[in-house]
């Protein structure tokens, strides 16, 4: 099983739309949460090459925010990219 990251704020309502689909799937994540730790927030800049959260890693391929993990969900392709 694939490792997910999740960058996120708790008052982001698409951060907890990204929690919920990704819970109802199953799934374990490891969080970085921004408001605990300001600090990564450049990390994830970094990482992802975008500013807004939430910011989602699945293994080694960075899929975006809340939109793109959803529209995986609806084209079928997230249950793969989950299982590999």
């Amino acid at each position: 099983m694939a490792r997910i990251e999740v960058y996120l704020t708790s008052w982001c309502p698409f951060c907890r739309g990204a929690v919920q689909l990704l819970r109802a799937k199953g799934q374990e994540f490891a969080v970085v949460d921004l408001d605990a730790e300001p600090g990564r927030r450049a990390e994830m800049v970094q990482r992802s090459g975008r500013r807004t959260v939430p910011q989602i890693f699945i293994g080694d391929r960075h899929v975006g925010g809340f939109d793109d993990l959803s529209e995986l969900e609806r084209a079928g392709e997230l249950d793969l990219l989950l299982e590999s």
